[in-house]
């Protein structure tokens, strides 16, 4: 019996995040730009900084092909050695992880799975309302939204798509079918979508959900972030405190969340800060993520990956996968280093690492 998965910190992992495609039909700012609005976004802001945009280096995206993916039978045996080492808690994300076909097969496996007390999945919503029911009866517990402006035109700058009713009406529908809670994720960019803060809180606390405003982070395809261009966390608190009078949760004891959690005086839905940049959080941090194509990282931030792929197809036993994460997860990072002059930008976006 190999007992937990622990570092060498100290920390013990108990929450899984699978990616199961690095494809995305959007191309947000902050992770796939495309667009030329988003050129021209960055192109300003650096010009108002004073400063001369380096050339960026080039990272190419190309999508994997379906033989380099994990099957969902080879995903499902992963999240199973997984648990069965201690972890509770599993996250399907993408890219977008509705584009991949049979999603619902997946998650009834997963929901299956004796030890996973919560099976969760972050979207963009695009496609929610297709797949909803089949979600729900295949055992899906909770689903996050991404959803950074309220503002049909902003959405689109921001997302590269036109998208936000479809969005909306996920949204609405994941309430109504008694997913709990719905969460929605902002991520928050100076001069882009800072304004609309207050009015994303006010949704929240007017649908009855939880939001999350996140920092933004360089996992972007351009490599145009800029720290100038985070809104840190602390501000967007006295901000809504402001406004709404906040009341602060108490998380005792829950030290590894990755949001610091406030509620409204109605008792009407929540707000979270998620400030990685800012104020990190790694000292708790509880998470693994494996890619789409069989890679597990210790770190949203990892420059080195560890391959499952060929063991997987190349005949290792249970055992021996279980003891290759024990070996990976000792060797997992004191933390990220965002800010620092040694620090290094993933080779990957977000859409290929898993949310």
């Amino acid at each position: 019996m190999l007992g937990e998965l622990r570092d060498s910190h100290g920390r013990v992992m108990r929450d899984l995040r699978v990616s199961v495609t690095d494809r995305c039909n959007f191309r947000c700012l902050y992770c796939l730009p495309e667009t030329e609005e988003a050129a021209n976004f960055y192109r300003t802001r650096w010009e108002g900084l004073g400063k001369v945009r380096p050339a960026a280096t080039p990272i190419a995206y190309e999508w994997k092909p379906k033989a380099q993916l994990l099957s969902y039978e080879e995903i499902e045996r992963v999240a199973r050695i997984a648990v069965g080492l201690g972890v509770t808690k599993l996250r399907v994300t993408g890219g977008e992880p509705l584009m991949r076909q049979g999603l619902e097969g997946l998650i009834a496996r997963l929901s299956g799975l004796a030890g996973v007390e919560d099976l969760a999945m972050t979207t963009n919503g695009f496609l929610f309302a297709r797949k909803a029911a089949a979600l729900r009866e295949a055992g899906l517990h909770r689903v996050s939204f991404s959803m950074d402006s309220l503002d049909a035109a902003n959405f689109r700058r921001m997302t590269g798509r036109d998208g936000l009713n479809e969005v909306l009406e996920g949204i609405r529908l994941a309430q109504e079918m008694g997913f709990s809670p719905v969460k929605v994720n902002a991520v928050v960019i100076r001069g882009m979508n800072d304004h609309e803060i207050e009015a994303l809180a006010e949704f929240a606390r007017e649908r009855n959900l939880a939001i999350r405003f996140i920092e933004f982070m360089p996992l972007d395809s351009s490599r145009a972030w800029q720290r100038e261009l985070v809104v840190p966390g602390r501000e967007i608190v006295e901000r809504l405190k402001a406004r709404f009078g906040l009341q602060r949760v108490d998380q005792t004891g829950h030290p590894s969340e990755t949001a610091r959690r406030w509620r409204f005086p109605d008792g009407r839905g929540e707000v979270g800060v998620i400030a990685p940049v800012s104020e990190p959080f790694c000292g708790h941090c509880n998470r693994l993520r494996l890619t789409a194509d069989g890679k597990i990282r210790t770190c949203l931030f990892s420059i080195e990956e560890h391959d499952l792929r060929p063991l997987l197809r190349g005949g290792a036993t249970d055992q021996e996968l279980a003891s290759r994460l024990v070996e990976i997860v000792r060797g997992k990072e004191a933390g990220h280093r965002i800010g620092q002059a040694d620090f290094v930008q993933p080779a990957r976006t977000m859409s290929c690492i898993g949310g």
